[in-house]
């Protein structure tokens, strides 16, 4: 690669702003020459020297040939790697205005590995094969090379190899080398847009690729450049020998590319099965699902990250009890709080949330279902806060004006809970607060709802409020028995009780009397 025309691309007068810019170039100088040296000078040049059966006077000619197509190549891949990088260059040149811009440039960079590939084996093959062959068929025609044509197929051949390991190598050399360019885009992003740039997940080249293509690729190189160079020594051999060397041959390569293949899947599916379990229980931990952990059958440095990942998943479970158990005491100390505003209620948060849960339970409801509705029993008359002493302790019967404050309470208590931080760990309590006062037949409050319009939770607590309510003593009226509150649920079933629930709650509560009918 021209050195002098890349490192123009680094622009002197903003040179103060480039330096990770300039390493990077630096770098895919120094792996180019690294992947040319490996690949082409030791690779190749030994391959052509050492096997071709050529005169010493056929040697200079050689060289011509090759060092025309190299110039040749290198100028066609200084061309497309500036290509590939102009968008780059231009956002360390600060000319990206807008983050769209800038998460292209993040992505393009995530791609120059892949397209160092095509940096290399397209000039390899079209910048360099093509010009040599022309240039080989051209002197052996005029007579300055004297080898047989077939040399030139063989030669074409070898180039193919030479490049696809050329590539392999700049590869994983480009891989190490764009992490300080995306480190340097990602601080500058966060910087100017307050954004910290992610692929989120997107996977541009897949391990089993990668893996895949890798272990063939090496597996098969030394075996078609060894049948090439074999058959080049066993020229002087007759027809016959010739065509019984490439049957074995052919048979070798076969095998031997099958075996590659082969080796390199499995040596895929080793790395991928752990890396999938991992993903795996990553995304049961994303859906808040912590009771299992990560397999432990590894023997490799997966088992250290194994080791990490249940570690992680033991601290957010302790965690996440410590949490449950705050927001459990945060709740309990709310409901107390009201009901310490009544003497004649209290308890009566505590008794609805055990009656709910009995309902629940009855009904169905899984454990983490049954938590919500507890907690929402408990906070279900919080809006009560909000209605003045005078209404609330009121001994006689409420006035009109007075009960429509009372009704009020379901609506002021979901306002006041959208007020608790973060708003998304109170939304699931929203609905049964607001609607445990809806009636079944439409005639309750605060919005009238119907039927199963009205929240599941709601229409749970509505039965285990009314029968709480109907059984606790009052500063007018004494708490009625409870075999009168629970007939008064059977008449009401459909009408002001869902009757599922309503019906739930009564053969419950017959079967703990000892009730059979």
């Amino acid at each position: 690669m021209n050195t002098q025309d890349i490192l123009e691309c680094t622009d002197e007068k903003r040179g103060s702003n480039l330096p990770t810019y300039k390493r990077f170039i630096q770098h895919v100088i120094l792996n180019y020459i690294i992947g040319s040296f490996i690949a082409v000078l030791l690779v190749g040049m030994i391959f052509v020297f050492s096997t071709l059966n050529v005169a010493h006077y056929e040697i200079l000619g050689l060289v011509k040939i090759i060092a025309f197509s190299s110039v040749f190549m290198i100028a066609c891949e200084t061309i497309v790697f500036r290509i590939h990088l102009r968008p780059v260059h231009r956002f360390f040149l600060g000319n990206q205005e807008t983050l769209k811009d800038v998460e292209a440039v993040y992505i393009r960079v995530h791609h120059l590995p892949n397209l160092s590939v095509l940096r290399i084996v397209g000039p390899h093959l079209l910048g360099f094969s093509i010009p040599a062959t022309v240039i080989a068929l051209w002197m052996i025609h005029t007579g300055q090379l004297t080898f047989p044509l077939y040399y030139v197929g063989i030669a074409c051949i070898g180039a193919c190899l030479v490049a696809s390991m050329h590539a392999l190598v700049e590869f994983f050399l480009t891989m190490r080398a764009i992490k300080p360019l995306l480190e340097e885009i990602r601080d500058r992003t966060y910087q100017r847009y307050g954004l910290n740039l992610s692929l989120r997940g997107r996977v541009l080249l897949s391990l089993r690729h990668k893996f895949q293509l890798s272990a063939t690729l090496i597996g098969a190189f030394p075996l078609f450049l060894f049948c090439l160079a074999t058959q080049i020594r066993l020229e002087r051999l007759e027809a016959a020998n010739s065509s019984s060397y490439w049957a074995w041959a052919g048979m070798i390569l076969i095998f031997g590319v099958a075996f590659a293949y082969l080796g390199g899947r499995l040596l895929t599916r080793e790395i991928e099965q752990p890396i999938h379990h991992l993903l795996e229980k990553m995304n049961e931990v994303k859906e808040g699902r912590l009771n299992s952990n990560a397999s432990d059958l590894y023997s490799d440095e997966f088992a250290e990250l194994v080791e990490g990942f249940n570690m992680m998943i033991e601290g957010l479970k302790e965690r996440e009890e410590k949490n449950g158990q705050l927001l459990d005491s945060y709740f309990a100390t709310l409901a107390a709080a009201l009901d310490a505003r009544d003497a004649y209620t209290a308890g009566h948060s505590l008794r609805v949330a055990e009656y709910s849960v009995l309902i629940g339970r009855k009904g169905g409801l899984n454990e983490t279902d049954l938590d919500l509705l507890r907690k929402t029993a408990l906070l279900h008359d919080i809006g009560k806060i909000g209605v003045a002493d005078a209404v609330l302790l009121k001994d006689g019967k409420l006035t009109e004006e007075e009960f429509d404050q009372i009704k009020m309470h379901p609506v002021m208590g979901e306002s006041i809970l959208r007020q608790v931080e973060p708003a998304y760990a109170m939304a699931p309590y929203l609905p049964g607060v607001r609607s445990h006062h809806e009636r079944y037949d439409g005639k309750g409050y605060p919005d009238q709802l119907a039927g199963e319009d009205i929240p599941l939770f709601g229409r749970i607590i509505a039965v285990a409020d009314a029968y709480d309510a109907m059984t606790s003593d009052r500063p007018y009226r004494q708490g009625m028995k409870e075999e009168k509150a629970v007939m008064i649920l059977e008449e009401g079933k459909g009408t002001q009780w869902d009757p599922y629930f309503a019906e739930l709650f009564v053969k419950e509560w017959r079967r703990n009397k000892g009730i059979t009918s």
